[in-house]
Order: structure tokens, then C-alpha cells, then sequence
């Protein structure tokens, strides 16, 4: 891993489509700077496809997907894929499980967050709960980690899908990831075969969560608060900003820009 500020003027000459994860990669202590929203603008300005991949409820990427200059977000850590429609007022939405299967899927999530609250009793869902449309976000608990590790084996027991990041202990079912949805997203909307075009993509990103895609892509950047996790990341990002969130992301996205120009 090294530091952005050394990269080579050109390295990133051929990206045109830049993921990003979004709590503490896009924002900073939770909020959104003007100058970060101004960076996704920018890169699209520069003619790159800006797609968001988050584990954010479905709400959340609604309004994403509907006012933020993105090209769609892909939310619930790889659920789902939402994008503006083409009258510019609503969304198209996209899931990873067909509709025939959504409902019973659900009824399953819903069993499976009984289950752990019987198994951890101080489990407590995320406040974002009701807007989650693909999974179950269990808060994490401050400073407890047998609480957490209690949380993830009763997720497991029930054989769900599980990670965590910065905000949140996820599960889900259907065994994708970030990384999956992302490939059948880019293959299906943008006809990029992500094992062939690995160099059209640039990922950002600073969590667990994160793994599969720092693992995959070529072109990967870590904001700088990535250092807390890397003992646990199995592959870490090839470059690391200066700057924590929103302020890395400015640096990543700067540095995309100043490439495509060379």
C-alpha cells in the first residue's frame, strides 16, 4: 500500500467507472462535505461513470440514486441496484433476487432477526432497519466484542451472509457481495466484463466490507482510516490517501481526473 500523492500522472488513464463505497469513504463522522459531492460531480463532468456501493438501506440509495450526481448505487452491501430513470424523476430498481423469490427471502430475514435477538438479547437493530428492503443491520456495539462476535455466530447459526463495517453488523442471504452485484451490474447496464476491463474500474473504500472488491481490482485506494482494519483485510487497497472520508475520496477522484487528462 502506498501513499496516492505518489502515483504516476497516467496511472489511471484508462478507468471509466469509479465504485465507491460510501459511510466514511463518501462522508466523514457522517456527514457529506460540498466539496466530496462536487468530486462525484466532477467525475462525471470528466465523462466517468460514478456508481456508489454501499451497505446502506434501500431508502437511503433511493434518494442517491434519484438527486446525487451518480450513475446508480448499488445498496444492502450488494442487494439491489438502483438508478435514475430516464425521465429523470424515478428510479429503476434492480435486484439481485427475482421477484418470485423476494417475499419468502424476506420472511426469512425477518425470522433470522428474531432469532438473534433470542440468541443476544442486547442485540438491537440499526435505527435504518425499516428502510432496508435486502437485509438485516444489527448496530454495532461500542467497545463489546464478545457482544459482536455473539451477534455474528447467531447470524451465521441461521445461515445467513455476514460482515461488518464502520456502522453496522449485516446479514443477508443469497451468498453475493459487493463484488458479485457489481460484476452482473456492469456486465448487464454497461456491457464491461470486469474480467477483461479490469483497469476501466477504480474502486474506493475504507472497511471489512470492503474486502472483495480491494481483493479484485486493480486500481484501488483505501482512504486513510482503511489503517484500522488492514490487520483483518485479507488483501489491502494498493494506494491509501492523505485524508480520512470525503476528504480522500476528493484525492482519489482528483487524481482519476488529472489521469484521464495526461
Amino acid at each position: 500500500m502506498q501513499p496516492l500523492e505518489q502515483v504516476d500522472i497516467s496511472a489511471f488513464r484508462d478507468v471509466r467507472f469509479v465504485l465507491t463505497d460510501m459511510d466514511e469513504t463518501l462522508t466523514y463522522r457522517g456527514r457529506l462535505a460540498a466539496d466530496t459531492y462536487a468530486a462525484l460531480e466532477n467525475l462525471q463532468k470528466a465523462g466517468v461513470k460514478v456508481i456508489p456501493v454501499t451497505a446502506a438501506p434501500a431508502g437511503w440509495c433511493d434518494q442517491m440514486a434519484r438527486m446525487w450526481p451518480v450513475d446508480g448505487v448499488i445498496g444492502e452491501n450488494g442487494g439491489f441496484f438502483f438508478r435514475r430513470g430516464d425521465d429523470g424523476h424515478t428510479v429503476d430498481r434492480y435486484f439481485w433476487h427475482g421477484d418470485e423469490n423476494r417475499p419468502t427471502i424476506s420472511e426469512r430475514l425477518a425470522r433470522i432477526g428474531q432469532q438473534v435477538q433470542k440468541a443476544v438479547p442486547s442485540a438491537r437493530f440499526a435505527d435504518d432497519q425499516p428502510f432496508r428492503l435486502t437485509s438485516l443491520a444489527f448496530a454495532q456495539p461500542q467497545d463489546k466484542k464478545e457482544e459482536r462476535a455473539a451477534i455474528l455466530d447467531a447470524l451465521r447459526d441461521a445461515s445467513a451472509d455476514v460482515t461488518i463495517n464502520n456502522l453496522w453488523i449485516l446479514g443477508w442471504l443469497g451468498g453475493y457481495d459487493k463484488l458479485a452485484m457489481a460484476r452482473r451490474v456492469l456486465l448487464d447496464h454497461y456491457g464491461l466484463d470486469i474480467n477483461a476491463g479490469r483497469s476501466a474500474v477504480l474502486y474506493t473504500g475504507d472497511s471489512l466490507n470492503d474486502a472483495s472488491m480491494f481483493s479484485f481490482f486493480r486500481h484501488t485506494i483505501g482512504v486513510s482510516t482503511v489503517t484500522e482494519y488492514l490487520d483483518q483485510l485479507p488483501q489491502p487497497p494498493r494506494w491509501i490517501t492523505r485524508g480520512p472520508g470525503g476528504t480522500g475520496f476528493v484525492e482519489a477522484a482528483n487524481a482519476v481526473i488529472v489521469s484521464r487528462k495526461s
